[in-house]
């Protein structure tokens, strides 16, 4: 079947005015194609009620699916400030939109809710899209609470101000600030995720010594902060606040696992006033935990990496749409070379496949039927929308 899709894009200090130009622009290209969802990617600074009503004004009843970002993707390139807005459409196109709340005290509680909603069970094919609150305290509870099938899943927590709770996502015709959203397609397309990262350990290994949800209190006896202190000789009380507050989520931590082969990549969103470590998931008692550092050159392989894979993942099937998802860490670490990642990407898509997402804060990501949803911190999420031979 013939599938087709189209970004807008659009800066404007008022949010529906904003989110009017970008769905115009993308609805100008569909032609005659009637969309079957709407995709929504905008800067967490817009009131989402402003965006809806300048969305729905152009949209109808069309489904929106979307999420706050920290910087957003479009035919703009990366920028601040802006909405941007897919249309995907297609004769045999089957979307489903749904939005649950209490994703940051209950997360798995909240994606079963969710995958009730959405008919999403074992047996389910096609693609899944996820946005969740970046206030949850189990990313890893969220992923194992997806049910199996073989579908493929991209999806993010959505970029915000951290402290004050400013996020959104929206699912249908609901939305919130601590909650999860989902679009499901369930036939008429072909879908393919990659991912990848480009943090590399140091050889400074720490033990976790005290956690407590999703705080990391302790490393090697002496509270976290401390610790980051010890190894970056700035002093503790120095990571609570700007600029190191913010730059803390440029030196993740890597676990190892049993029976993985890579490691687990945990990034600290906040260093409390108490020195601990704010995560958006539980690390174990007594786990190793190696230090890890980015560099610009291997997050720019890692993004190649990961859009060939969900380009090969396609199978020959022609890609009408590209959602990236990178995390925030990409943004700083690329300030001196702004939209470099994306730019690594686009490279590899050619001009003609239309792009869609943004910086966030934590990523989900299944890349086939036979593989488990999978939380991860600091990656950059590809997934290819394609069109379909089979119903």
């Amino acid at each position: 079947m013939a599938v087709h899709a189209a970004v807008g894009q659009a800066s404007n200090l008022d949010g529906r005015e904003a989110a009017t130009q970008a769905a115009y622009a993308a609805l100008t290209q569909m032609g005659a194609t009637r969309p079957a969802a709407a995709l929504l990617y905008a800067s967490h600074e817009y009131d989402i009620q402003q965006l809806i009503s300048g969305l729905s004004g152009q949209l109808g009843d069309t489904p929106i699916f979307g999420q706050s970002v920290q910087g957003e993707f479009g035919p703009q390139g990366v920028s601040q400030r802006s909405v941007a807005v897919a249309l995907i459409g297609g004769d045999e196109l089957n979307a489903r939109t749904g939005w649950a709340p209490g994703f940051n005290e209950q997360p798995h509680r909240a994606v079963e809710q969710l995958a009730l909603t959405l008919e999403l069970g074992a047996n389910s094919r096609g693609a899944l899209l996820l946005a969740g609150s970046a206030q949850t305290s189990d990313g890893d509870s969220a992923a194992a609470s997806l049910p199996p099938g073989a579908y493929t899943l991209a999806g993010a927590l959505s970029g915000g101000e951290l402290r004050r709770g400013r996020n959104y996502q929206v699912g249908g015709n609901q939305n919130g600030s601590a909650g999860v959203a989902a679009l499901y397609f369930g036939h008429g397309l072909t879908a393919g995720v990659g991912y990848g990262h480009g943090w590399q350990p140091v050889g400074r290994f720490f033990k976790v010594t005290g956690a407590r949800g999703a705080w990391l209190r302790m490393l090697d006896g002496k509270p976290a902060s401390e610790a980051y202190a010890s190894v970056f000789g700035r002093p503790a009380r120095e990571w609570g606040f700007p600029p190191l507050n913010e730059l803390v989520r440029l030196y993740p931590l890597g676990i190892e696992t049993d029976g993985e082969t890579e490691w687990q990549v945990r990034t600290p969103q906040l260093v409390e006033a108490d020195g601990s470590l704010r995560l958006n998931t539980p690390l174990p008692e007594h786990a190793l935990a190696n230090l890890l550092i980015g560099s610009a050159e291997a997050c720019l392989e890692a993004a190649r990496a990961a859009t060939e894979q969900a380009r090969a993942a396609l199978q020959g099937a022609t890609p009408r749409l590209a959602i990236v998802l990178a995390d925030s860490s990409w943004q700083i670490l690329f300030k001196g070379n702004p939209g470099g990642d994306l730019a690594a990407v686009r490279k590899i898509l050619g001009p003609d496949v239309p792009v869609i997402g943004g910086y966030t804060l934590g990523q989900f990501a299944k890349p086939n039927g036979d593989a488990r949803p999978k939380f991860l911190n600091q990656h950059m999420v590809v997934m290819l929308l394609g069109e379909s031979g089979k119903g």
